[in-house]
């Protein structure tokens, strides 16, 4: 991956601390700027949002020279990324043709990742997409999926697919982006952003997530509110993603070193982070359904995050009346991890780089 540091820089030591102000001295090389710099202004991009956007985002503006500091109003381990299960698949998220392209560039970079065995949290797992024909890959990523094959009747009870797709653990994720981007010179910051017009920078990147409702302000942003459980895995190895035919329900089961993120839930322009415990039982037993060992787990931990949903991804600039250059880049829904890196690259590209 092009400006990639060596695996030694991102070690497990290196977590994002708060406040964070050094910088490490920078380069220009690769990223050219739009405004010219002014002593009152915070630098020379300042990316708002600390989910798996902001950070990646701020990691590919580093990287290609740019000095860049994260504002984040929550510490990175409570935003709505750290609750991910996370699965690399473009789910809840529009426009198709874009989100397709935007996940193979980022299938690439989490292949590497796997590959290179870096401390990133990321593995290639197998596993069924329930429900789920050879028509919904073809043409876009069916070419880029070795081993992709129809599931068995004993692997699934239902039709679907049988694929090898990247499974993120996003308590190890985050952190290895805030060292990656540490090691490039980058900051997070706890800061508080009311509006984006008082984020004195050259270029400012919109990567709030459901927090543009109010920023932008956008009111198409809406939240999906999804619930997980967390239990003691009991030996499952491979993944599960599948609908109930008969209620439209989701269930999914990922597995994690010595746990399992159980889900899910899909709840429209619900605002609520309480763990509802009559929709936690629910998920249990249908999970219990897919894997009959799961029954009788023992329950390590509960989860809500409020997924920012949007139409369709808003990915573009304006500028400000005074000169200085906006990106967004907001409304991955439930994608964010999955296109993280291609939208990431079209940002930086949006900013000047």
């Amino acid at each position: 991956m092009a400006g990639a540091r060596p695996k030694a820089a991102y070690t497990a030591d290196m977590r994002c601390a708060f406040p964070v102000r050094a910088r490490g001295p920078r380069g220009g090389a690769g990223f050219r700027y739009g405004p010219r710099m002014d002593s009152e202004l915070d630098g020379d991009v300042v990316v708002v949002g600390a989910g798996v956007t902001g950070l990646t985002t701020a990691v590919v503006l580093a990287e290609r020279g740019a000095r860049v500091r994260v504002w984040t109003r929550e510490p990175v381990e409570r935003t709505t990324s750290a609750v991910a299960g996370a699965l690399w698949w473009p789910y809840r998220i529009a426009p198709a043709a874009a989100a397709r392209a935007w996940a193979l560039r980022s299938l690439d970079v989490y292949e590497g990742l796997a590959a290179r065995g870096e401390p990133a949290g990321v593995r290639m797992a197998e596993g069924v997409l329930g429900e789920t024909g050879r028509d919904e890959v073809d043409g876009w990523a069916a070419e880029r999926l070795p081993g992709l094959r129809a599931a068995t009747a004993r692997e699934h009870p239902r039709p679907g697919l049988w694929v090898r797709l990247p499974l993120i653990d996003m308590s190890v994720h985050l952190p290895y982006l805030c060292a990656r981007l540490r090691a490039a010179g980058g900051t997070v910051e706890t800061r508080a952003v009311t509006r984006l017009a008082e984020v004195r920078a050259p270029v400012v990147v919109n990567c709030a997530g459901l927090g543009a409702r109010t920023l932008v302000p956008d009111a198409s942003v809406r939240p999906v509110r999804g619930q997980l459980v967390v239990v003691a895995n009991p030996g499952v190895r491979t993944w599960t993603v599948s609908t109930d035919p008969d209620s439209g329900e989701l269930a999914y089961v990922f597995p994690h070193a010595g746990r399992l993120v159980l889900g899910g839930t899909a709840e429209e322009d619900a605002w609520s982070v309480e763990p509802d415990p009559a929709v936690a039982a629910a998920i249990v037993r249908r999970c219990a359904a897919l894997r009959p060992e799961i029954a009788g787990a023992r329950v390590l931990e509960h989860r809500v995050g409020l997924r920012p949903a949007r139409d369709t991804v808003r990915l573009e600039r304006e500028v400000l009346p005074d000169g200085r250059l906006l990106v967004h880049n907001y409304g991955h829904g439930g994608a964010g991890v999955t296109v993280a890196w291609g939208c990431a690259r079209d940002a930086a590209r949006l900013a000047g780089g």
